[in-house]
């Protein structure tokens, strides 16, 4: 139940963040939080990861159906020692359902963190973007700990 407590938090402060965002920013507005670093910036992305597969929009319902049943299964199988495991699936389960529910519902997915790393202007992303992110993360974090245990017992 954790996990999808985790996932419900995730969907919750992504599609908040994401409603702030559409309904008190202009696209292209910018909020500075901490100069050439990170900024609050309205943008919209009909695409993936980088703006790649613009207005693909029946694949990537097809993925996100597939990629939620998967996490499910998953999570319902997971043994309870695995917690770290289970809390990257939590949230890479929520952070899918959040940008799924903005293809569906607005057909373009409300992005807003703007990072500089140096030189480097890093593309926009959202709260449900890090969830993924982090969420995977975590899975090979916890793989890379097993296979050191594994070897470590072998």
């Amino acid at each position: 139940m954790l996990y999808y407590l985790i996932a419900l938090l995730v969907i919750a402060l992504d599609q908040l963040t994401k409603w702030v965002v559409a309904t008190k920013m202009k696209i292209g507005e910018s909020i500075t939080i901490i100069p050439n670093v990170l900024y609050i910036t309205s943008h919209r992305n009909r695409g993936a990861a980088w703006g790649i597969l613009q207005g693909q929009f029946w694949l990537f319902y097809l993925i996100t159906i597939i990629v939620v049943i998967g996490l499910v299964v998953y999570i319902q199988r997971l043994p309870r020692q695995e917690r770290l495991f289970g809390v990257a699936l939590g949230l890479m389960l929520g952070g899918a359902i959040g940008n799924f529910i903005d293809r569906l519902i607005r057909k373009e997915v409300v992005d807003f963190i703007h990072t500089y790393i140096g030189t480097y202007n890093f593309p926009i992303f959202n709260i449900a973007d890090s969830a993924l992110c982090i969420g995977v993360a975590l899975v090979f974090l916890q793989t890379f700990m097993m296979g050191a245990k594994e070897k470590e017992n072998g």
